[in-house]
């Protein structure tokens, strides 16, 4: 029996690099802001995750966040700055895994420049709260999965494919290397 990447009629994987790598990983993180941010990757025990919104993202695949010194999260990037990033953009695609090392930074220019007046629910002080660091994830590695098209032509595909009893989907994925 053949695999369901064999059955497919038409390019299904394709490996980005540079910077088409890194505007693919900017597309599909700004399509939902929120991702698991995955710390103690390489402790052998179960990763420590936790939702947390993307201030900004760059051409480069470069991810800045807003973190609390005092956070489980800080600690845990003390000991260990290696991270995963999971991030879903709808329910059929926008897929996009990221691998990469973290960095943490009190710039108070950085933080600034990353701040929203809705982060004073978690930094009561405001853009001056004293707690607040920036941490800056650069993109070692990644793996996306996504449409070619838009979600409706994707459906349709699948639909037709059914009814013909052939693999007709949209999808397309690959490696990340920035």
């Amino acid at each position: 029996m053949d695999s369901i990447n064999k059955q497919q009629p038409e390019e299904n994987h394709k490996d980005l690099k540079g910077s088409e790598a890194g505007k693919k990983i900017k597309e599909l993180a700004s399509k939902n802001n929120t991702c698991f941010f995955c710390t103690e990757i390489t402790t052998g025990k179960p990763l420590t995750v936790r939702p947390m919104s993307v201030q900004k993202v760059d051409e480069e695949g470069n991810f800045w966040f807003l973190s609390a010194s005092d956070s489980h999260k800080n600690e845990d990037l003390r000991t260990d700055y290696n991270v995963q990033l999971l991030f879903q953009g709808s329910g059929h695609s926008d897929f996009l895994s990221i691998y990469g090392t973290a960095t943490i930074s009190t710039d108070k220019e950085l933080i600034k420049e990353l701040w929203e007046p809705i982060l004073k629910t978690w930094f009561t002080g405001g853009v001056d709260d004293p707690r607040i660091t920036a941490i800056k994830v650069e993109t070692k590695q990644g793996y996306y999965w996504d449409n070619k098209h838009d979600d409706a032509i994707a459906l349709v595909k699948m639909a037709a494919g059914a009814v013909m009893g052939k693999t007709l989907d949209d999808s397309i994925e690959g490696q990340l290397s920035v």
